[in-house]
């Protein structure tokens, strides 16, 4: 049995360079689905660990005469629930009273007179938030005074 040659039949076989050019082109397409999907679905575990919270919240909305103890101990296992979720997101608070006012991690509302050494931070009036190193919601602070501007 004889074999033909391609350019008997009229066919040309593709070159082996074209079929790896074809082959790289579906990885890089693969790839970027997969990376879009990644950005789209990330937030997926935290969402999951808090619909407990948000069903806590509505159980106690639904409450028709609950009492106000019952209130308030339902909204603090909320609060435990949600703090439980934040700590598995590594979702840490900046509570900073009483530490030196920090830029970076700090927003200075007022400066006050205090006894308390300068640009020390004396209230929070509200906390700030940074997932694993990064501020995501820096504390809302009042600062000391130095003392040579209290005149």
């Amino acid at each position: 049995m004889r074999v033909r040659s391609p350019t008997v039949c009229g066919y040309f076989p593709p070159p082996p360079w074209l079929r790896a050019k074809a082959e790289a082109e579906n990885i890089r397409k693969r790839s970027a689905i997969e990376l879009a999907n990644a950005y789209k679905y990330a937030i997926e575990a935290v969402a999951a660990e808090l619909l407990p919270v948000k069903d806590s919240l509505e159980a106690t909305l639904a409450a028709d005469s609950a009492a106000l103890e019952t209130l308030r101990s339902g909204v603090d296992l909320t609060l435990k629930q949600l703090n439980a979720v934040f700590a598995k997101a590594n979702l840490r608070e900046i509570n900073p009273i009483g530490e030196k006012f920090d830029p970076h991690q700090h927003q200075a509302i007022s400066m006050l007179p205090s006894e308390k050494e300068p640009n020390t931070v004396i209230n929070v009036l509200q906390k700030g938030y940074r997932l694993h190193d990064r501020v995501i919601r820096p504390a809302l602070v009042t600062v000391a005074k130095p003392k040579d501007d209290q005149a």
